[in-house]
């Protein structure tokens, strides 16, 4: 493998500058760590004031130091880490981990000094993380540059995860935590400040990794977009579970991760978007974030979301039903024919889906494995949750729950199977030998499943669908105010049907719009200075008759002039009144990293109240918008509800995915876009409203 990082994390030779005699201390604690855990590599100490450190020769300087250093690590005061970093590129050193903190997380003149760390960085080509990081370690080459005490955590043999976190302390928090979960970790990086490495590099590096298959993240928030995208594609390319913690949810934990690492947050919402659209599971807590990275290092994910519940517990099926309806998987029925066989077998068990064995199987543990391989083999399901309780540890049925278990593995190799149980590690690790993960909780274990399930669908569809291309007859997108009619000539220039409609400046060219519709139309005042028309009273509805459109016309000029009188007036518009159909809205907002990102949500209540929303990074494939419909909670509306016709969900993505190339293509123009109402009809859709607002605007 060759990748720029690969001397960071695999190095031959390492220099420790700031070098300590005292194992304990920070300058100490790496070369320690190095020796106990059998490092192969050669470890250079450099301090002026020591003969040897931890009886290794040291040195004064890196000069000092013979050529092709792989790794330094900086463990020196923030005044002459900069020079030393200097130095060390000076003398050919491939990479450095510096652990010297005191520059943009506590104040401008430290952000200007480490400006020149990134500088050192960009101009002499040594990769450089940090500062202000708790470092990195490679558990199977002994290599630690570290000052953490991971290698006190350290439980389990290598193992296939990588983490990486920006947060030094939350990403040894979840080593160790994992490490007691039995999630087997290999790599492991901090990045602290990014002057140079950055978690999406990190991610690619591990991406293309072979000795990694699960990658854990922690991040604050993310600088580089096309460096982030470009990563998770990878990730997701290689079938790689990508388990995310981002947090900076609210404005006080945005707040404080800006201070904590000088990083810019970004909208939530649109991390949402970005790991949705790159197949990556978003954890909320820590105990999520190191469950599904444990489920997810057996390898097995499941081909579709039918899941088959077991269990010992009446009352604990019923919890693992609920829960797996919460996460979106199916409890399919077994076949009738299946759920005879069962009854002839036990009697008192309930035999539908979950599949209750009761207590009978203490009497005669073999009936479980019937019930188990009789419903691989005559049902159709994806993945199986059995829940056994402590049933597995009894020293009665020990033996023969694991002797069950081996025997359903063997000849299933392939099934997706998981087990509630309780009981100490040397019960549950035979179960994972087995590749059968295990968790005490079982509405965890139907979670960890989900996620599963997750990835399973995320692999399997691979790469998204490639973004249609702008119309040629596209008009620019402005780069002063333009009124609603003209944003609406736009839309209808990238292929977005909108409203028939006119613009008038007399009462008499309404009455004769009006009459060309034939029908009920609304009126708005057009003007470029006006954003929000309903705030004047700017629009009146249902107007149809000659009188009503007249009257219309007088009132609105009036309301227009009086609200705002220095506003620039083009006139009215006169609209056909839509009817029927389902009121969405599509949007675009500017995210000061990601770029342009669409909004999509269902109309009225649900998106000033319930907030239902979901949004998609610009530009996105008809696959994509989809997708995005599919994640609104009145998602049943698009479907008629109360008798009314279903919607044209076809017309409605592909309006979505027109208006995400529209703003990727107009990305520097455009800072916000609103279209709503879009209502979707029963054949077809259409823009009622619509509004641009050009960045030099909003500024």
């Amino acid at each position: 493998m060759t990748h720029p990082l690969e001397p960071m994390l695999r190095p031959k030779s390492v220099a420790v500058i700031g070098a300590s005699n005292t194992p304990s201390r920070i300058g100490g604690r790496p070369i320690h760590a190095m020796k106990t855990a059998g490092y192969k590599g050669k470890i250079y100490p450099i301090n002026p004031n020591y003969e040897t450190i931890q009886d290794l020769p040291a040195y004064a300087k890196i000069q000092d130091v013979p050529k092709d250093v792989d790794c330094a690590i900086i463990a020196v005061s923030a005044k002459v880490a900069v020079q030393t970093l200097r130095d060390c590129a000076d003398h050919g050193v491939k990479s450095a981990v510096m652990f010297t903190s005191g520059f943009a997380e506590q104040s401008e003149e430290g952000a200007e000094a480490q400006r020149e760390i990134s500088e050192i960085a960009r101009t002499s080509g040594m990769r450089i993380v940090g500062p202000n990081c708790l470092g990195v370690f490679n558990i199977s080459t002994g290599w630690y540059g570290t000052f953490s005490n991971a290698p006190g955590a350290l439980l389990l043999p290598p193992g296939p995860i990588g983490i990486v976190s920006q947060s030094g302390a939350y990403g040894a928090h979840v080593f160790a935590v994992s490490q007691l979960r039995g999630v087997g970790a290999n790599y492991w990086v901090t990045t602290g400040n990014e002057s140079d490495v950055d978690v999406a590099e990190v991610i690619e590096y591990y991406a293309q990794n072979p000795e990694v298959k699960v990658i854990l993240a922690y991040a604050e928030g993310m600088k580089n977009a096309d460096r982030v995208c470009s990563a998770l594609e990878k990730a997701r390319d290689a079938e790689k579970p990508v388990i995310f913690m981002k947090v900076g949810k609210t404005e006080a934990g945005a707040a404080a991760a800006a201070s904590h690492t000088a990083s810019l947050a970004g909208a939530d919402a649109v991390y949402d978007a970005l790991f949705k659209q790159y197949g990556v599971y978003r954890a909320e807590t820590t105990e999520e974030f190191v469950d599904i990275a444990y489920a997810c290092q057996f390898g097995k994910y499941p081909k579709g979301r039918k899941i088959d519940l077991q269990t010992i517990s009446g009352g604990v099926g019923v919890q693992m039903a609920d829960a797996s309806v919460k996460y979106g998987l199916e409890v399919t029925p077994l076949p009738a024919a299946t759920q005879k066989k069962l009854k002839e077998i036990i009697p008192f068990a309930g035999v539908n889906n979950p599949v209750d064995f009761t207590a009978q199987a203490l009497n005669d543990p073999k009936l479980m494995e019937t019930n188990i391989r009789m419903t691989i083999e005559e049902a159709d399901f994806d993945s199986h949750i059995v829940y056994l309780a402590g049933v597995p540890a009894s020293p009665f049925t020990r033996d023969a729950c694991l002797q069950i278990f081996t025997n359903v593995r063997h000849d299933y190799p392939d099934e997706v199977l998981m087990m509630s149980l309780i009981g100490p590690k040397d019960v549950v690790t035979p179960f994972e030998d087995l590749k059968i993960p295990c968790f005490e909780d079982p509405s965890l274990t139907v979670r960890a499943m989900a996620a599963l399930n997750y990835f399973g669908e995320v692999f399997a569809r691979g790469r998204p669908d490639v973004p249609p291309e702008l119309p040629s007859g596209a008009l620019p997108a402005p780069t002063e105010p333009i009124a609603e009619h003209e944003a609406k000539k736009l839309l209808a220039s990238i292929g977005i049907p909108v409203t028939r409609e006119e613009l008038v400046q007399s009462a008499g060219e309404a009455v004769k719009v009006w009459r060309d519709i034939g029908g009920a139309v609304v009126m708005k005042i057009a003007s470029p200075d006006i954003l929000h028309k309903t705030e004047i009273g700017g629009v009146l509805l249902k107007l149809n008759s000659e009188q009503e459109v007249a009257e219309g016309y007088a009132t609105l000029i009036e309301r227009a002039r009086k609200a705002k009188p220095d506003a620039r007036i083009d006139g009215v518009i006169v609209a056909e009144m839509v009817s029927g159909g389902v009121e969405t809205v599509m949007g675009v907002v500017c995210d000061p990293v990601f770029g342009p990102a669409v909004m999509f949500g269902l109309g009225g209540v649900f998106v000033e109240v319930l907030k239902d929303v979901t949004f998609r990074l610009a530009p996105f494939g008809v696959d994509e918008a989809y997708r995005m419909i599919e994640e609104i909670q009145g998602r049943a509306m698009l479907d008629g509800v109360r008798g009314a016709p279903p919607s044209d969900i076809k017309a409605l993505a592909e309006a979505l995915s027109k208006l995400s190339v529209f703003a990727a293509a107009n990305a520097d123009t455009i800072e916000t876009i609103d279209v709503n109402p879009f209502i979707v009809l029963p054949d077809g859709a259409v823009a009622v409203d619509a509004l641009i607002v050009p960045k030099e605007v909003s500024k």
